[in-house]
């Protein structure tokens, strides 16, 4: 089947996209009264002064409000998620991959669900923060079609430099609420983003269409459930209440000691532990499945007999956290968490696998426990860093390549150096500053 995106074209004139760059660069300067402004769409207008008023800064990533586990299990129980094949089919027939544009879904606070769609789009949007989990409301990021259309309840069209964030510029986007079929309660929105053909009359009864359809979908199920009940057995009395759900991160990235932060449904918790501990729970985070005391030894303190030692440091760190995270506190037999301790490294590696290039280099404080010698941490350490590597060399910008080029991972690069000046325009001014580090390194 082909794709509804790839044959109708609507050019925006340049002249248009010109003169609404510059009432942005105006009303963003504080200029709010500037005659230019006249000439931008109402709706567009109303949406960059409801930006300024939140506050929200004209360039920057959006904020991203679930991590890949919060993600997944945000999914299961969103009830948008049972429709994404319908919104597939409607939106992307034919081969996704290569469709052109974008397609996402979020839900009523403009956090975005699922994004799919073409693969050389979703990793040059990915850069912008344009990926599952991260939040594009109008509060957060400013005019955009899906957080626009939710502040609006109402389908929109956002062209080029409508956007209030001005890494959002180089696309246009189509959006349409969902709405609970009985209730008419916001349930999200649908989006599709990409480049001319996305801002089409056609595309935004496309996008319209298909919301219409969702909601449909939503209720023949909910009725078909009704139809035919589903059984379930009683809660005995004597069954335990409900457990609090303790969610747990160990923050390690550009830090000799790490932070674990513990949340559960009623308070949260921050709580520094020294580089043996980190050591520790690193280890124990990475290897999910539990770890002998020999193999656990051999991580953390190298070959040679250390189970007498980890034992005992092993009782130093569970007499730590039962003061303040005990539901952290290890088990043995093997050596495992009782629950999934994520880890600020695992959220880089989970924002590469988005296509959030940009993010995940932002999200980047610098090597694993820098400081530690034990072999797991090495080993671990050089993963993150290959990976994070591997992935910008292979698909980001040369923007966000120059900005890694930056850091103290990146600076002594001389392959990463070369690719950098490769993808520079000759006459960029950007160039002999490259020439000059790269002439340094293999001097």
């Amino acid at each position: 089947m082909s794709s509804p995106w790839s044959s109708r074209r609507e050019v925006t004139p340049e002249s248009s996209r010109l003169l609404i760059e510059r009432a942005h660069e105006e009303l963003v300067a504080g200029n709010t009264h500037d005659q230019r402004l006249g000439d931008v769409r109402p709706l567009v207008r109303d949406s960059w002064r409801r930006a300024l008023d939140s506050l929200v800064g004209a360039e920057g990533l959006p904020p991203l409000d679930l991590t890949a586990a919060e993600l997944d299990e945000y999914r299961r129980t969103h009830p948008l998620s049972g429709v994404i094949d319908m919104v597939r089919g409607l939106l992307l027939p034919g081969d996704a991959l290569d469709s052109g544009v974008v397609v996402a879904v979020g839900d009523a606070a403009g956090r975005l669900l699922f994004v799919e769609g073409d693969r050389a789009i979703r990793s040059l949007t990915g850069e912008m923060g344009f990926v599952a989990g991260a939040n594009w409301s109008e509060t957060s990021v400013g005019t955009s079609a899906p957080g626009t259309a939710l502040a609006l309840d109402r389908s929109v069209q956002i062209r080029g430099a409508e956007h209030f964030n001005r890494l959002v510029h180089p696309w246009s986007c189509t959006a349409a609420p969902v709405h609970d079929p009985e209730t008419r309660r916001l349930l999200g929105v649908i989006d599709v983003t990409g480049g001319d053909p996305a801002v089409t009359p056609q595309a935004q009864m496309l996008v319209d269409a298909t919301a219409r359809a969702v909601e449909g979908e939503l209720l023949v199920t909910r009725l078909r459930e009704r139809a035919e009940p589903v059984r379930r057995p009683s809660r005995s009395r004597t069954q335990a209440p409900r457990r609090e759900t303790t969610r747990a991160t160990l923050r390690v990235l550009g830090r000799d000691r790490g932070m674990l932060e513990i949340a559960d449904d009623t308070s949260e918790t921050l709580l520094e532990v020294g580089p043996r501990h980190a050591e520790l729970l690193l280890m124990l985070a990475t290897h999910r499945q539990g770890l002998s005391a020999e193999r656990l030894g051999e991580l953390v303190y190298g070959e040679g007999e250390a189970s007498v030692t980890l034992r005992a440091e092993m009782v130093r760190l569970r007499k730590v956290l039962e003061k303040r995270a005990p539901a952290l506190v290890p088990a043995s037999r093997p050596y495992r968490l009782n629950i999934d301790l994520e880890t600020d490294a695992h959220h880089v590696l989970s924002l590469l696998d988005r296509g959030a290039h940009r993010v995940a280099l932002a999200a980047y404080r610098g090597d694993a426990l820098p400081d530690s010698v034990a072999p797991g941490v090495e080993e671990f350490r050089a993963s993150v860093r290959s990976t994070l590597r591997d992935a910008l060399m292979a698909e980001a910008s040369i923007e966000v390549l120059l900005a890694f080029a930056d850091t103290e991972v990146g600076s002594e690069d001389v392959d990463l150096l070369h690719l950098c000046l490769s993808m520079l325009p000759q006459r960029s001014p950007r160039r002999a500053g490259l020439v000059t580090r790269i002439e340094r390194l293999e001097g």
